[in-house]
């Protein structure tokens, strides 16, 4: 069995893991940060853009970096980055996604017009591929910027920083493939990405990172979406605190990945239920990007490229399915 540092791993050997991926077994260390709390609501806020901002790093996205964007679109091609909605989808407990033909009636015109539609059941903001906004996730009863759960929320939905303010985003993308570096299709269950294996696979891939990127962690997990369903969600290997925040010191406007939490699960210190997701939504105003398709994404090598995602206008939401696409 290979040994593993907060450096990395050292002589790892890939193995058969039973469902047809290749994945590699490993011992892993504490590398995240001993003892984690949230910080106290003096140290979080106000947020660096001041007492009432809603947006957090999304107000470092630019028309200039937009622009800085398009430019890197030269081919015109298109790998879509989102997983179809369907009942085969993986789910949590009680969410779902159902749905109805409704077939209609024939028009009594000559023309012979008839019509379809459909009724869909379904816990729309946190299904399939989604992104997370800022009330997804509190420390206590406080939010981003220290708002107030109990405030903010309504029966329907959220007064203020709702999915539907974010709007579309367009940005520089860049991938980060831990992965490929370790030489697996898929990175094994539980592994925590330290700060040591993204400098490393940065390096690699000759990438740089940016202000106001979309940052995507390609882990291979998405191997098992509609094929293990009960594995890819009984946890994930995903990033640690100590790589969550100093990818979030790069100044993304999200962090993606091809797992359901972005973030390791279950996270190494038992005490910590999903620390990132409050690192990175409660404390510093990143938005989580989950459940990613990102396969033909690392078997084309793509680094960096155009990203582009438009939420749903969901009023008040905590989230939602998106459909994210790279342009190259």
């Amino acid at each position: 069995m290979p040994t593993l540092s907060r450096r990395g791993f050292f002589g790892a050997a890939c193995v058969a893991c039973g469902t047809g991926h290749l994945g590699f077994s490993a011992t892993p260390v504490q590398a995240q940060t001993p003892g984690w709390s949230p910080p106290l609501p003096g140290q979080r806020c106000p947020s660096r853009f001041g007492p009432n901002d809603r947006r957090g790093y999304m107000n470092l996205l630019t028309d200039a970096k937009r622009q800085a964007a398009a430019r890197l679109i030269t081919r015109g091609q298109v790998i879509e980055l989102g997983h179809r909605l369907e009942p085969a989808m993986p789910f949590f407990g009680t969410r779902r996604f159902d749905l109805h033909t409704k077939r209609t009636f024939m028009n009594p015109e000559p023309n012979n017009r008839g019509s379809n539609e459909e009724i869909v059941i379904s816990e729309i903001g946190q299904v399939g591929t989604q992104l997370d906004a800022f009330p997804h996730q509190t420390i206590g009863d406080q939010g981003y910027n220290c708002v107030p759960n109990d405030a903010n929320a309504t029966r329907n939905g959220f007064r203020e920083m709702g999915v539907d303010t974010i709007g579309t985003i367009f940005t520089r993308g860049v991938m980060i493939d831990v992965a490929k570096l370790k030489g697996v299709r898929t990175l094994p269950m539980s592994y925590e990405i330290t700060v040591a294996d993204l400098e490393q696979a940065i390096a690699r891939q000759n990438l740089r990172l940016e202000t106001a990127d979309a940052i995507i962690i390609n882990t291979g997990w998405n191997h098992l979406w509609g094929v293990d369903n009960a594995q890819y969600v009984r946890g994930c290997p995903g990033i640690g605190i100590a790589a969550a925040e100093w990818l979030i010191a790069r100044e993304p406007v999200l962090l993606g990945s091809d797992n359901w939490p972005v973030e390791v699960s279950p996270n190494p210190d038992r005490n910590a239920s999903l620390p990132v997701h409050q690192i990175a939504l409660a404390v510093h105003g990143v938005h989580l990007l989950e459940n990613m398709k990102l396969a033909e994404m690392s078997e084309r090598d793509v680094g960096a490229f155009a990203f582009m995602m438009q939420p749903l206008k969901i009023a008040g939401g905590s989230g939602s399915t998106v459909a994210p696409s790279a342009l190259l």
